[in-house]
């Protein structure tokens, strides 16, 4: 746990100079699904979002969650995503790019690889009555030993309420994949299995830039190839910068 918290305290002031919000949270996973799960546990999430200029002809987002679901509470998976949309024109059509992979062990102490994935395609943002919206349609590489080329959709929803004292908000990515990957466990599989991943969040302001809320994370065929969604329940505290 000592590891843990210096860990948090090095993301914590790296963030502070250059990030917009850090989650500190623990999640129930183990509670909502025992025989899936080992355990439960503490993460942390981070975004950075930045526009490219004040005219709205683009932006950067990154965001990353660290799982300290390893032995000891020592750090499990790291996951990250990185987007970035740019227009030369005044249509409300953006040219997007997309990021996503990461790391992590077993419970056994053996490493993995989740597969990088680069995405290019377009996007659209709509604000309506305090509601954002955007959506991006992109054309995905997935880099596993057998390479995998698919279409990728990824939306998100956020809304304040109460003069953003409450705020909702959740990304879903949805695309396709190989079933076969070309490694020796998925060497008999074929065609491709349609996969998501989203995190629907919930935040109530405490005071400042800190809130109190939820955050739930949805899979579909990404932690099992069983034809079932699987939902996480996390809960803790949010930094907004």
């Amino acid at each position: 746990m000592k590891k843990v918290l210096i860990i948090l305290s090095a993301l914590f002031l790296c963030l502070k100079l250059h990030s917009q919000n850090i989650q500190l949270l623990y999640d129930m996973r183990h509670t909502a699904a025992p025989a899936l799960n080992n355990s439960n546990f503490p993460a942390v999430s981070f975004e950075y979002f930045k526009n490219v200029d004040t005219s709205g002809n683009g932006s950067f987002l990154m965001k990353s969650d660290i799982y300290f679901n390893g032995i000891h509470n020592n750090p499990g998976q790291v996951f990250t995503q990185i987007s970035q949309t740019i227009k030369f024109w005044k249509p409300n059509v953006f040219i997007s790019s997309t990021y996503s992979g990461g790391l992590g062990v077993t419970s056994s102490g053996y490493g993995f690889n989740i597969a990088n994935s680069f995405g290019l395609g377009a996007a659209c943002l709509v604000q309506l009555n305090g509601l954002i919206m955007s959506a991006s349609l992109c054309y995905r590489v997935t880099v596993f030993d057998k390479r995998s080329y698919d279409p990728q959709v990824i939306l998100y929803l956020g809304k304040g309420f109460l003069n953003y004292r409450i705020f909702m908000a959740g990304s879903f990515t949805f695309f396709t994949a190989n079933r076969n990957q070309g490694d020796v466990l998925t060497s008999n599989l074929k065609g491709k299995k349609i996969s998501f991943y989203g995190d629907p969040q919930f935040w109530i302001r405490v005071k400042s830039g800190l809130s109190a809320g939820s955050k739930f994370m949805v899979y579909y065929h990404l932690l099992s190839d069983d034809n079932h969604i699987q939902v996480y329940p996390s809960f803790g505290m949010k930094y907004q910068f």
